[in-house]
């Protein structure tokens, strides 16, 4: 699974939590995720075969693909402007996504809070937040 794949997953939670109150389903976030892919595939002309790699752990260091993960962990409100909003992300996983994925998740997300700090391209912040979430949470990493 990928980080792009929650990511999805709290956009679409976020609707469902304002009309529902109730946690994504892997169905819901699976929707969302794809949503969320396309648009910043679109946005930042990524090569769709690199971003599959991110789920397996392969970071090609190319600005596309850097820009891709910058517009996904923005469109999750997990960053703004090259900063992890890491709070905002934790309180929106536990709020949204199922608890045995939400629990993992969140303390790597934690655990990655810093992990964009002196970096001033908001892309190179998104990827490298991106690498910490894979090296600390492999088994539930969306991208």
């Amino acid at each position: 699974m990928t980080l792009f794949y929650w990511s999805v997953l709290l956009v679409v939670g976020v609707v469902l939590f304002d009309c529902c109150s109730s946690k994504a389903t892997m169905d819901q976030m699976a929707k969302t995720s794809a949503m969320m892919r396309t648009v910043c595939m679109g946005k930042n002309k990524a090569n769709e075969d690199l971003i599959d790699g991110l789920g397996r752990g392969e970071f090609v260091d190319i600005k596309e693909l850097k820009c891709y993960a910058n517009c996904v962990l923005e469109m999750m409100q997990a960053m703004k402007k090259g900063k992890i909003v890491a709070d905002s992300a934790i309180k929106q996983i536990d709020l949204l996504i199922p608890t045995e994925i939400a629990v993992p998740t969140m303390k790597a997300f934690d655990g990655c809070r810093d992990s964009a700090n002196g970096i001033k391209n908001p892309c190179d912040a998104a990827y490298a937040l991106l690498k910490c979430l894979h090296a600390k949470n492999p088994k539930y990493f969306f991208a």
